[in-house]
């Protein structure tokens, strides 16, 4: 872990914005159980809609929930390397 300072555009719960040192763009901080809660949906959407839909929007869903779920994963690996808390139960990575 390190401190930088970042300019903060906005500090609005669940959708901060702000630019990292060295970054062109600010990016959208969302929190951890925001994350997390944004993976299970498209989860439960990607398993629901399994065989109704074309292909395309399948493997799309699919894309979308693989990328959702290597975000939370990697969230949770960093605060495990950093003695912390997850603010949501364990969740099974597979």
């Amino acid at each position: 872990m390190y401190v930088a300072q970042v300019e903060i555009y906005s500090d609005a719960s669940n959708a901060a914005v702000l630019r990292h040192p060295g970054r062109q763009f600010p990016g959208l901080l969302i929190q951890g159980d925001t994350l997390r809660e944004l993976w299970r949906r498209i989860d439960a959407l990607t398993k629901a809609v399994n065989g109704q839909v074309s292909s395309d929007i399948s493997d799309e869903l699919v894309d979308l929930e693989d990328s959702l779920r290597g975000l939370v994963s990697h969230y949770a690996r960093v605060l495990a390397d950093h003695g912390l808390e997850l603010p949501f139960p364990p969740w099974d990575r597979t």
